[in-house]
């Protein structure tokens, strides 16, 4: 089972790498969506079952952050952050290319159910760690992305700040804070390990 989430924010194109690969502007602030509570899955030795009618699903592996207590303006990130984990924000591809040259909300790309798995948590590493690990995604036992929070466009700081003075955020909000390059399609079969360091964070089968 996947631990309780309240709200689940997520950031676009937070890295210009993936910005570029997709063809997308790079953001001047934070580009911020939401994906239903019920999207999150355990990440943990699971098998997910994803669309199989709407076009290619991508995967996108992020950094997550789990929020501990409501915020108060002048809090800082290590203020609010207990632990994080590592994520899988999948995404209907077509449908989310058909909805941007449409102009319309991305829900209907982002926030299937099973969309936004998680791992098991880990304490919330100082910044030093936090600037000095990256976090790899492998597809199939191949390593598909890597990333590293010294590569955001916008800080972990800015995120929340942003975040909290627009929408709210409090206890057991999740953010997931961007995907680096290397997103590409899954389809049934494939398998993914998720790395914080050497530290294997957890595993999926996408049935």
């Amino acid at each position: 089972m996947c631990a309780a989430v309240n709200n689940l924010y997520c950031v676009g194109r937070n890295y210009k790498l993936h910005a570029e690969e997709l063809g997308n502007n790079i953001p001047v602030e934070p580009l911020i969506f939401l994906k239903p509570s019920h999207a999150a899955v355990s990440l943990d030795k699971a098998v997910i079952q994803l669309p199989k009618d709407s076009g290619q699903v991508h995967y996108e592996g992020e950094l997550v952050l789990r929020i501990a207590r409501d915020y108060v303006p002048g809090m800082s990130v290590e203020d609010l952050v207990d632990v994080m984990a590592l994520g899988l924000d999948f995404t209907l591809r077509d449908v989310h290319n058909d909805l941007q040259k449409k102009g319309l909300p991305w829900t209907p790309a982002k926030g299937f159910k099973n969309a936004a798995p998680l791992t098991p948590y880990i304490a919330f590493p100082d910044k030093e760690e936090l600037e000095g690990t990256d976090f790899t995604v492998l597809k199939n036992g191949v390593e598909v992305q890597r990333g590293n929070v010294k590569n955001m466009i916008f800080s972990l700081q800015k995120i929340v700040d942003f975040i909290a003075a627009r929408y709210g955020l409090g206890k057991d909000d999740v953010i997931f804070t961007g995907t680096p390059a290397g997103v590409g399609p899954t389809v049934s079969g494939d398998s993914f390990e998720l790395y914080w360091g050497d530290k294997l964070m957890g595993t999926c089968l996408i049935g």
